[in-house]
């Protein structure tokens, strides 16, 4: 999706600062796991090949969550998109939007249900989507989240005066 679309309702970014600290905690995981596995592994090679593997693990989500988080989503009346025009959930299968403080919800975000289950899809940081449930948040700008919570919401209300 081209940047500055007529039909953008609002975007949502990563926080720059929150990004840095996610990566720098999980390259610092990473790097412990594989120094213990190497310098100092318990007894037994299972060990030694279990924190190296936990290790690489670590180091393979640092890199899917760089990549995540230099995207952003885009909320459009047609429904919620990353940048590359990525479907998240379209708004005629959203049936529900919770961002309540004990919602099942990423950190600075919103969860979203859906009429009918999607594939699951995960972006690390930004988004996620399991059966029925979305979830919007994580590493995000906390007030473009609330900001298009509220879009959101004034949608799915629109919609249902409509029918």
């Amino acid at each position: 999706m081209d940047a500055g679309m007529p039909d953008e309702l609002a975007t949502l970014k990563v926080s720059q600062i929150r990004r840095v600290i996610g990566l720098a905690v999980l390259v610092m995981l990473a790097g412990l796991l594989i120094q213990i596995g190497v310098m100092r592994p318990p007894e037994g090679i299972g060990y030694r090949v279990l924190l190296l593997a936990l290790g690489a693990g670590a180091l393979t989500l640092a890199e899917l969550m760089r990549r995540a988080t230099a995207r952003r989503l885009i909320l459009t009346p047609a429904g919620l998109f990353d940048d590359e025009g990525r479907e998240i959930a379209r708004i005629d299968r959203i049936s529900g939007l919770d961002r309540g403080m004990l919602a099942f919800k990423p950190s600075n975000g919103f969860s979203l249900s859906l009429t009918e289950p999607l594939p699951r899809a995960w972006a690390p940081g930004v988004w996620w989507r399991l059966g029925r449930r979305v979830g919007v948040g994580g590493v995000t700008s906390a007030g473009e989240a609330k900001a298009m919570a509220e879009i959101l919401t004034a949608l799915l209300q629109t919609r249902g005066e409509r029918s």
